[in-house]
């Protein structure tokens, strides 16, 4: 076929196909196009999932009569200074979101330039345009977006259900209005108001958060911790939820570069590196990270819909990133997420749908020498019933000076043992309940990499070394891996075709399950690739042998070992969640316990 030039309608209408892939879409440029404008307020109305109408009014400087005919018209833009693409200081700037949109629907735009005497209109039909007349506006500019894709009805079987449309908006206005919190933000869907945000002080980390809480909710606004950094010509600042506060998908990930929402991978990858395990498999941590870097070190220029980016030194972008994410973290301590005591109670409080507590414990009331029921938790092989209260003896519970000092820690003193498996401790006002495997599991597992980083791990010698029987090829991948598993403390020979010796262990894992570690890294080799696959995976490594070297659940503490591990957890970081991400405490406040009583 012969070459020839596409014309202009078609042109448009492929433009559009970039830039307007749903009704969200839409919304993101018209509300880039009131940012760059300046404005202080923008108001969006959705109605239709978007397909139907929508409307976006702004406070910014607006246009005059020229400039609005000009608006529509592709590749026309006010946003570029000297042609100069490494200083792009605006959300948009290529001149084709109103055309682009003008060309799949009917698009109604109305202008009034600040300082003006009048306002004006400019209307266009799948591409048709109107001549500017007047139109009675205050200062700013509302676009109104009808009947999308009525001209390339082939998209509109593309689209969702109404309501998936209509998240779709949501998110984009929640994710804008996160990323410019200086500016007021109201959407309408239908006929209902569902977000209205005010305006930010100056200021993020001193008056940020409240805002953000209304956009990621009051879970995210209790257990958020600031982070702040600079380097050199970049700074960093925003807040990271704690690691025991995380969601199925990434969607709660906010990441912000000069004011522009994105999702990079780059920063995705550096998130995911600096919350390392603390969050579990396939879980993803809620946060809002601002990043702002001078315009000629970062191309936004390498996406349609600029959402992705280039740094001219991502080396250094991901160090400042790693680096804040690891210190806010590390800072937090033991400290773990208020909504699981909140998920706890809900728990204790639902045995069935409206069931109040006289239901939960049973139609019949207690009789004398009748045993509780087993849901309970009173099965054979637990925890005998407790003592009469009365006439408590010598060696019974009895407060004294250094047990009222012990309530006064964090994690207070402890004061029973449950299933061998947790440990009941009191505060002031708080119950906690701590469960021994994970707590502990993550004390080793800090300690072992400590003791790594400081150079090396002592060792301590088997007085009877332990045979461990494998299958040949998980004993082939010990066997090579001996000289690095050696520096961790881990001394093994070769003992026959599938076994193997183990002379000496990491001093801190004790007498731990050397059989189990040792089949567990076999396994953890297995995942690795080349020759220093244990430098590779050395977290994973220094975890599996963390997990082994625990306090196993099914083991019955004494008093002061107990608080020993609750001390331990205070002065431990990131001793809120075990190796695996999951939790290793939730705490009770007593006024909550309190209300489950009806005391309050």
């Amino acid at each position: 076929m012969a070459i020839r030039q596409l014309p202009p309608n078609l042109v448009n209408r492929i433009a559009a196909g970039e830039v307007v892939e749903r009704p969200a879409s839409v919304v993101k440029e018209l509300i880039e196009n009131a940012i760059d404008a300046g404005a202080r307020r923008i108001d969006v109305v959705a109605s239709g999932g978007g397909l139907g109408l929508i409307r976006v009014t702004d406070d910014g400087c607006g246009m005059d009569r020229r400039d609005l005919s000009l608006a529509v018209e592709r590749h026309t833009t006010s946003k570029l200074q000297d042609d100069n693409l490494s200083q792009i200081l605006t959300l948009g700037f290529r001149g084709e979101a109103l055309p682009s949109i003008a060309a799949v629907a009917r698009l109604s735009l109305q202008s009034r330039a600040r300082g003006a005497d009048a306002g004006y209109e400019v209307s266009v039909d799948a591409g048709r345009k109107t001549e500017p007349k007047p139109a009675p506006l205050a200062a700013g500019t509302r676009v109104e977006v009808r009947d999308l894709f009525y001209a390339t009805p082939a998209r509109l079987k593309f689209m969702k259900s109404e309501r998936a449309e209509t998240g779709a908006i949501a998110d984009m206005v929640k994710r804008l209005a996160l990323a410019l919190p200086e500016i007021a933000f109201s959407l309408t869907l239908g006929d209902r108001t569902s977000l209205r945000l005010e305006p930010c002080a100056p200021g993020l980390l001193d008056h940020g958060l409240a805002r953000l809480g209304r956009i990621l909710g009051d879970e995210f606004a209790a257990d958020a911790l600031s982070v702040r950094a600079v380097r050199g010509r970049m700074a960093l600042e925003g807040f990271a939820g704690l690691p025991t506060l995380h969601r199925p998908n990434g969607l709660q990930l906010h990441l912000v570069v000069n004011g522009r929402p994105v999702r990079d991978r780059l920063l995705a990858a550096a998130v995911r590196a600096a919350y390392g395990d603390l969050v579990p498999n396939g879980r993803h941590p809620m946060l809002a990270l601002f990043l702002t870097v001078p315009p000629d070190e970062v191309d936004v220029n390498v996406h349609p819909a600029k959402t992705e980016l280039r740094f001219r030194d991502a080396q250094t972008v991901r160090s400042l990133v790693i680096g804040a994410l690891k210190e806010a973290l590390g800072a937090a301590g033991h400290r773990a997420t208020a909504s699981l005591s909140q998920a706890a109670l809900a728990r204790m409080v639902r045995p069935g749908d409206g069931a109040t507590h006289q239901q939960a414990l049973g139609s019949r009331p207690y009789q004398q020498g009748r045993p509780f029921p087993r849901s309970f938790g009173l099965a054979e092989g637990g925890q005998a019933p407790l003592a009469p209260l009365t006439a408590p003896s010598a060696d019974s519970y009895r407060s004294t000076e250094e047990d009222a000092a012990s309530v006064a820690y964090p994690l207070g003193a402890a004061r029973a043992q449950l299933r061998d498996t947790f440990i009941i401790a009191e505060t002031g006002d708080a119950l906690v309940i701590v469960d021994q495997h994970a707590a502990h599991e993550r004390l080793v597992y800090e300690r072992l990499k400590q003791a790594f980083a400081d150079g090396g791990l002592s060792r301590q010698l088997l007085l009877i070394p332990e045979v461990v029987e494998l299958d040949a090829e998980g004993a082939d991948r010990l066997r090579a891996a001996a000289p690095e598993l050696e520096r961790l403390g881990l001394v093994i020979e070769p003992f026959g075709a599938a076994a193997i010796i183990v002379r000496e262990v990491p001093a801190l894992l004790g007498q731990g399950n050397i059989k189990g570690l040792l089949g567990d890294l076999a396994d953890e080799l297995a995942d690795g690739q080349g020759s220093l696959v244990v430098a590779e995976r050395l977290d994973h490594v220094l975890a599996t042998m963390a997990c082994h070297g625990s306090v196993r659940a099914g083991r019955r503490l004494n008093s002061a070992e107990m608080n020993a591990l609750l001390r331990d957890m205070e002065e431990t970081p990131f001793s809120g969640q075990c190796n695996h991400g999951r939790p290793t405490y939730v705490e009770l406040k007593l006024a909550d316990i309190e209300k489950l009583f009806q005391r309050r």
